[in-house]
């Protein structure tokens, strides 16, 4: 792990005073528990920490940026943001996976490109850089990663691409039958394919399409809404 340190530095745009912070930061406990006698700590409790800074910092820039939204819209942006599908896409633009520590289990079921391994990482490294150099480090490398997320916000459109979710509740609302989806075609090649998945829910029939099963399911059921909203209001 040394050797790649130095080039994990510049890719998060820090170098450590103190390489031990970091290297408690990128061991996952399963290495921990691996390393019989040698007193290894793993990162558990930075994830906690860098959790706290990172959910301060990203509330503090969406008062900033929103400041005319509701504690309710504010709260929705920020789960979104400090998901755990999100914190994953962060640690892999900075490679993290590549450089954290694992016990040889973990390394075998794939540990490295787990999400919530990820995620966690990602907080853990945002600790390691709050207690090494403060809060100004920490809170710049948590502006960059999410600086173009929150620039992209749709301040119309809360729901964050969970329209199935939506979808659901007001069937349910409404005393309809469950959304039910199905996939009606696949498109194209096995390296570019493309899914045609269509939805019923009540009388309403609607499609959507996607790189994925899950991701047509989504667009298919955000299309549904959209038809539900203006026929019935």
């Amino acid at each position: 792990m040394e050797e790649g340190l130095p080039e994990f530095e510049r890719r998060i745009g820090y170098t450590f005073g103190r390489r031990d912070t970091l290297r408690r930061a990128l061991t996952h406990k399963s290495y921990s528990h691996e390393a019989k006698g040698e007193n290894v700590r793993h990162n558990e409790t930075y994830e906690f920490l860098g959790d706290s800074v990172l959910g301060f910092v990203i509330g503090d820039l969406l008062f900033q940026h929103f400041p005319h939204l509701d504690e309710g819209a504010l709260s929705k942006m920020k789960a979104f943001l400090v998901s755990a599908p999100s914190l994953a896409a962060k640690a892999r633009e900075y490679e993290m996976g590549e450089v954290i520590l694992l016990g040889v289990g973990e390394e075998k079921t794939g540990g490295r490109k787990k999400d919530s391994l990820l995620a966690n990482l990602f907080e853990a490294v945002i600790a390691a850089i709050y207690l090494d150099g403060g809060v100004g480090p920490a809170r710049a490398l948590i502006e960059r990663s999410f600086q173009g997320d929150i620039a992209r916000i749709n301040q119309q459109d809360l729901l964050f691409a969970d329209y199935k979710t939506a979808l659901q509740e007001l069937a349910q609302g409404r005393g309809l039958q469950l959304p039910d989806y199905n996939v009606v075609a696949e498109v194209g090649p096995d390296h570019d394919k493309k899914f045609v998945v269509e939805v019923k829910v009540g009388s309403l029939t609607a499609r959507g399409e996607g790189s994925s099963k899950k991701e047509a399911q989504q667009q298919a059921a955000k299309q549904a809404l959209g038809e539900y909203s203006a026929r019935y209001g």
